[in-house]
């Protein structure tokens, strides 16, 4: 690791948030493709029901 110095403490910080914020990220945009992928199936599901 290389040597901070007496930043380390901030520049492992934004490290941190930026890995965090991230993460919430993609688990936002794999639970928000699945809610429409489950919709998209209902609708299809309906379109091809008869009647």
């Amino acid at each position: 690791m290389p040597d901070l110095g007496r930043y380390a403490t901030e520049v492992l910080t934004a490290y941190g948030v930026s890995i965090v914020a991230l993460a919430a990220l993609v688990w936002l945009s794999v639970r928000q493709a699945r809610r429409v992928r489950r919709r998209l199936e209902d609708v299809e599901a309906r379109r091809r029901a008869p009647g």
